[in-house]
Order: C-alpha cells, then structure tokens, then sequence
C-alpha cells in the first residue's frame, strides 16, 4: 500500500494537467531555490565590501586617492559607487567653480540617483521570490481541484465505492497542494529575509551619503587638490 501511494507513483498515475502544473511548480521552485542563493553570496559580499571601504574612508585619507581607487576599480561595492558619483559631480562643479551650494547640491542629487540604481539592481529577481510565494499554493490548488474533479468522474463509471477506490485519486490530487506549499515556503522566506537585509543596506547607503555630504560640506573652501575625511 505504501508503494502504490508514494508520491511517484501517484504523480505517475496523475491527469496529464496535474502532472503539467507539478512540473511547472518545480520549475518554480528550483528557480526560487537559484535566486535565494545567488541573493544570499550576494549580499554578503556587498556587505564585507561595505564595511572594508567604510574602514579605508574613515582612516583620514585624501579624497582624491579614494575617489581614483573607487573609480579604477572593477568590482567596486554599491557604497563605493556611490561615493565615486558623488565626488565626480562635486569635482566637476568646482572646476567650474560654481559656488559652494552648488557644488553641494550637484553631489547630493548624484548621490541620490546612484543610491536609486544600486538599490534597484539589489532588488533583481525579489520579485520574482514574491511571485512565487504568492502565486505557487494558488497553482497547487488548481492542479488539486482539477485531480479531485479527474477522480469523481472516474469514480462514476464504477458500481461500488469504496475508500480503495478513492483514496488513489484524491491523493494523487493532493500532491499538487503539497508541491506548491514546498516552492512557496522557501520563497516567502527567502523574501522576507532579502527585503529585511536590503532594507539595512539601504539604511547604511543613505547614512554614508548624508555623511559624506557632511564632509564635502567642510572640505568645499579647501583647495581643489586636498579634500580630506576629518
């Protein structure tokens, strides 16, 4: 009995539409699976880099070595992207020599459009875990009620019911249930927790922003050639 009622056998003996909607929610869930880990190596990479550049700005050096380091660099962190955009605007207003509001300004807007594009590719395919979450247990349902409505019709043609000749087909039913909770679970936490992280690292970003708008704000009557952390 154990055999015959394993969940191979019964998405074996499963509709066609049944067995098309398991496939399809382990599509999803192999795919939901990807995202989380890719998400997870991730963010904690952008994390060690955001707190070794934070260690390297606030050590007292100049300006115009780190903005030359963040902007040479190929595998620069969202934090140092962000910096870069703001010093190259700063540099660029000053050299026209506009006065310091301006300077100022021009450096804060670019820092906001830089934090708007770094958080956008921070939040690549979390969507894509909140479909899933979402969606999947409604595409188990279906594939359910469709099973259940496959088994009912099949049971009309026979003289005697019994719980043998139903509990086949009403398993094999609620396997599609029992496969869209298995991808949603993973991606509603995973979701979860990704939106949480995001939203510290968004939180951090916007911090260094308006303290680096601090610092130019002092450094705006130095030379050109000598801005530094202090």
């Amino acid at each position: 009995m154990n055999q015959d009622l394993s969940i191979v056998t019964l998405v074996m003996h499963a509709s066609w539409v049944v067995q098309l909607v398991i496939a399809g929610l382990l599509l999803m869930s192999l795919a939901s699976w990807a995202v989380i880990f890719a998400k997870l190596s991730g963010l904690a990479r952008v994390r060690r880099a955001h707190d070794g550049f934070e260690q390297e700005f606030w050590s007292g050096k100049n300006l115009n070595d780190l903005y030359q380091s963040a902007a040479n660099r190929a595998d620069s962190s969202p934090m140092e992207r962000l910096f870069a955009s703001g010093m190259r605007e700063f540099m660029k207003l000053r050299e026209r020599r506009l006065d310091a509001g301006a300077q100022l300004d021009g450096a804060r807007r670019a820092m906001r459009a830089s934090l708007q594009r770094e958080l956008d590719a921070l939040e690549g395919n979390l969507g894509f875990l909140g479909t899933v979450g979402s969606v999947s247990p409604y595409v188990g349902l279906f594939g359910t009620v469709w099973g259940i409505m496959h088994a009912f019709v099949g049971l009309s043609n026979l003289q005697q019911v019994t719980l043998a000749t139903v509990a086949p087909g009403i398993a094999e039913a609620l396997v599609a249930t029992a496969i869209g909770l298995f991808a949603a679970i993973p991606a509603v936490v995973g979701y979860n927790r990704f939106a949480r992280d995001i939203d510290r690292i968004a939180i951090q970003l916007e911090s260094f922003s308006e303290e680096f708008s601090n610092i130019l704000q002092r450094n705006v009557a130095a030379p050109a050639s000598a801005p530094t952390v202090r």
